[in-house]
């Protein structure tokens, strides 16, 4: 036995370059090198040139909610696999996969808080469980935060951040689409408003349905935005596609989108906007126009004898009429 083979067993073990963490964050958009800190304090917005850089549901519930305010609802709400559906891989392994990475049991973060004190039904997706893909368990959390604004007359915000409708779930994932958009139309004959909030990226079946429907549709900066791929569109039509097609700027020029708001802005510009909608949120909807009658329904209540309690006070002056003048001739 050598000398070193003594203090072999007392060497730390080094991680790894891909386990060691790293202090240093580097920006996509301009490659600055800054410390992870400074970016964390700025919600991962980059201090250089503001590039927005995705974020977990978790950390835009922090940014967006009142401190300890968010109560989350139908967490208990897991994906199943109605197909059986494998390609590479089989589809619940897939979300098992997803779970362990995200600490996740679907792709939507939804629940009740406050904004800016203002009470709000809010719903977050995330893009690291499946890519934010939309499913069964996502629609049905949607729809029951739209059920819960109803019920206590609250406004509905809905942050995106998906690559569309999820695959593995085939028509159940696209049912999703029409599930949601027909809840929202609810909300809308309520008064209620609905605020989107389009973020990096918001595709596919996401942006071909609730996504664009809002009352207010807000983006972040430089967010990608849009239903087909780029290199799809322009495989499909043969020319160059502008600069900045499908960021959220070109939305903004082509009437897309309403307003862009940087990220440390957007708690501030949500709660001006429930405060300015608010005179609906308190205020029942008016009583609709009952239906008008068809003209099967008038022929149906023509058919049907006149029940003889309703019958009996109109006939019963005319007989007392008729009595009255035989009387009077034979006088």
């Amino acid at each position: 036995m050598n000398f070193g083979d003594i203090f072999k067993n007392f060497r730390k073990q080094q991680p790894s370059r891909d386990e060691a963490p790293s202090h240093w964050v580097k920006c996509p958009s301009c490659n600055s090198l800054m410390y992870y800190k400074e970016v964390e304090n700025l919600a991962q917005v980059c201090p250089k040139c503001k590039f927005h850089m995705r974020i977990s549901a978790a950390k835009r519930i922090e940014v967006l909610a009142d401190k300890d305010s968010f109560v989350e609802y139908d967490a208990d709400l897991i994906p199943v696999d109605p197909l059986g559906f494998v390609d590479k891989k089989s589809y619940k392994k897939r979300v098992d996969e997803s779970e362990k990475k995200s600490g996740k049991r679907s792709s939507v973060v939804s629940g009740e808080c406050l904004i800016g004190g203002i009470p709000t039904q809010l719903v977050v997706f995330d893009f690291s469980f499946m890519g934010g893909s939309l499913g069964s368990v996502e629609g049905e959390k949607i729809v029951r935060a739209v059920h819960r604004a109803i019920e206590k007359r609250h406004g509905v915000i809905i942050v995106s951040a998906s690559g569309g409708a999820r695959m593995q779930e085939s028509t159940f994932s696209l049912l999703q689409m029409s599930k949601t958009s027909a809840a929202l139309k609810r909300l809308a004959k309520e008064g209620l408003p609905y605020i989107s909030v389009l973020t990096d990226p918001t595709m596919g079946g996401v942006s071909a349905s609730f996504a664009m429907l809002g009352d207010v549709i807000i983006a972040e900066p430089g967010a990608l935005i849009g239903f087909a791929g780029q290199r799809v569109i322009k495989q499909t039509i043969g020319a160059e596609l502008p600069e900045g097609f499908q960021r959220s700027e070109f939305l903004l020029k082509h009437g897309f989108v309403d307003m862009i708001v940087q990220r440390d802005k957007m708690k501030q510009t949500l709660t001006d906007l429930l405060t300015y909608m608010g005179h609906q949120i308190n205020t029942p909807a008016a009583s609709e126009e009952p239906p008008r009658r068809r003209k099967e329904d008038f022929a149906e209540s023509a058919a049907d004898p006149m029940p003889e309690e309703e019958q009996a006070p109109d006939e019963a002056p005319k007989e007392e009429a008729v009595s009255q003048n035989k009387e009077g001739e034979n006088g």
